[in-house]
């Protein structure tokens, strides 16, 4: 969250010093931070970004060395095949995995995936009566840590191509069995055709 409003007020601050980035559509690529630390404002202005920057590369690094030290407790975990198995879907890394796999706990105490969907608050709610059915949006009355995350997963799969695989995505599916990279892929299939 820090990170994101950081990111936010450097780029309040360019709109506001007329500072416009034209080489490239994305914003916090390699070459848009470059760019930003290339800008020269004059006084103060000049001391103010470079207390932005100071500030989101201590967060940038900060966030780097929790996920490497997610990695090595991922390792060491009982639940080391779990996690590396829900890192097959796209948008699922080490640190949602883990996640999903302390709150969930056993697998196998849901006989179905309808009451997963239970537990997780995304089943759809009802408000019917007699013969008249009408359903709504999600209950979201289950386990809301769970849910952002998944929501959050999603939300990766929408932006990917059908049928592509980035290298990341190869390389923590590398070890896992067909089954479960099957699986992965074909979950991905269907939720970017349902996003279309």
């Amino acid at each position: 969250m820090s990170l994101k409003k950081i990111k936010q007020q450097i780029l309040a601050f360019c709109l506001r010093h007329e500072f416009r980035y034209t080489d490239g559509a994305s914003h916090w690529t390699q070459k848009h931070v470059k760019w930003l630390q290339s800008l020269q404002p004059v006084g103060l202005y000049a001391e103010i970004l470079t207390e932005y920057f100071l500030s989101y590369e201590k967060l940038v690094d900060q966030i780097e060395r929790f996920d490497n030290r997610i990695e090595q407790l991922s390792l060491g975990d009982s639940d080391q095949e779990k996690v590396a198995q829900l890192t097959c879907f796209i948008g699922v890394k080490t640190l949602t995995a883990l996640s999903i796999v302390t709150e969930i706990g056993d697998f196998n105490r849901f006989a179905t995936a309808q009451q997963v969907a239970s537990y997780l608050g995304v089943t759809p709610s009802e408000n019917s009566s007699g013969e008249k059915e009408r359903k709504g949006g999600i209950t979201k009355a289950g386990n809301s840590h769970v849910r952002r995350l998944l929501i959050e997963a999603t939300q990766s799969i929408a932006k990917g191509r059908v049928g592509h695989k980035s290298k990341n995505l190869k390389k923590r599916q590398n070890g896992n069995s067909p089954e479960v990279i099957a699986y992965a892929d074909r979950a991905k299939t269907l939720l970017q055709v349902g996003l279309v």
